[in-house]
């Protein structure tokens, strides 16, 4: 699995992501240099033509991570709304920059921190703000 999977990305995500991480310190931020990567290569789209089966920004999906025998589901959410519910995970933590954009079935080999990769698969779109009609959020 050398190769990452196309992303697709709304241009309303990929406006605030940018603003987000023009808000945070050039140096020394977790996940900064892959989420900026990230956004770099993904194709990006009109949240109203967003495919319904894409992991966006408040989308909850259930992937599984390799490494462990269970799957998690959890909401992507943006720093500011993360919390210690267990129910999100930050785009700037590493699996959460490696879901965004991917589609249900894709998986992917992200960076851990500390070194080495963690194989990322995603199950189920469970829910997607876009596919409800939710453009603004």
């Amino acid at each position: 699995m050398s190769k990452r999977p196309e992303i697709i990305v709304s241009s309303r995500d990929a406006d605030r992501l940018e603003e987000l991480l023009a808000s945070l310190p050039k140096h020394n931020v977790l996940g900064r240099a892959e989420l900026e990567a990230e956004l770099e290569r993904a194709t990006v789209v009109d949240p109203q033509k967003m495919p319904p089966n894409v992991v966006t920004m408040n989308s909850t999906v259930k992937f599984a991570v390799e490494s462990s025998s269970e799957d998690f589901e959890l909401t992507l959410v943006y720093p500011k709304d993360a919390d210690a519910s267990g129910k999100t995970i930050s785009i700037l933590a590493p699996v959460g920059s490696a879901l965004l954009g991917l589609k249900q079935g894709d998986e992917i080999a992200w960076p851990k921190p500390g070194g080495g990769l963690i194989k990322v698969t995603v199950k189920e779109v469970i829910y997607q703000p876009e596919r409800e009609g939710s453009y603004h959020r």
